[in-house]
C-alpha cells in the first residue's frame, strides 16, 4: 500500500464484509482506492456520492486527499466501509466534527452481516421443501 510522507490522519472503516484502512492527507480532493481512482474503482455513482458523503457533511470538500485500501465484500459494502473510514479519520483531524458526523450516523459501524448457513439447511434458515408424500 502507497504510504505517503507527509503527516496524515489515518481512520479504520468496516462494513458487512469489508475493511478500508483510509487515509487523508492535506491536499486537492483526489481520492485512490487500491491505487485506482474512485472514478475507475466504483461504476456506480451512488457509490462515489456514498464515499464522498463525509465530506459534504463536514464542509471540507478538496481539503484533503484520500488514499484507501479496502478488500473483501462487494462494491456496496466496500464504500460504506470507505465512509466509515474517512469519517473516523475525520475525527482525527479535527475532533469538532464528532457531533455532525455522528447526526448523520456516519461513525457507527453498521452491524448487519449476512447470517452463517446451519448444518440441515439449504441456507440460514432456508430449508428444503416439505413433502407430504
Amino acid at each position: 500500500m502507497y504510504t505517503p510522507k507527509k503527516p496524515y490522519f489515518y481512520g479504520t472503516g468496516r462494513r458487512k464484509f469489508s475493511v478500508a484502512r483510509v487515509r487523508l492527507i492535506p491536499g486537492s480532493g483526489a481520492i485512490t482506492i487500491n491505487s485506482r481512482d474512485i472514478d475507475d474503482y466504483f461504476g456506480l455513482d451512488t457509490l462515489k456520492l456514498v464515499v464522498r458523503q463525509p465530506f459534504g457533511v463536514t464542509s471540507t470538500e478538496g481539503k484533503f486527499d484520500v488514499v484507501v485500501s479496502v478488500s473483501g465484500g462487494g462494491v456496496s459494502g466496500q464504500a460504506g466501509a470507505i465512509r466509515h473510514g474517512i469519517s473516523r479519520a475525520l475525527l482525527q483531524a479535527n475532533d469538532e466534527y464528532r457531533p455532525l458526523l455522528k447526526k448523520a450516523g456516519f461513525l457507527t459501524r453498521d452491524p448487519r452481516m449476512k447470517e452463517r448457513k446451519k448444518y440441515g439447511l439449504k441456507a440460514a434458515r432456508r430449508a428444503s421443501q416439505f413433502s407430504k408424500r
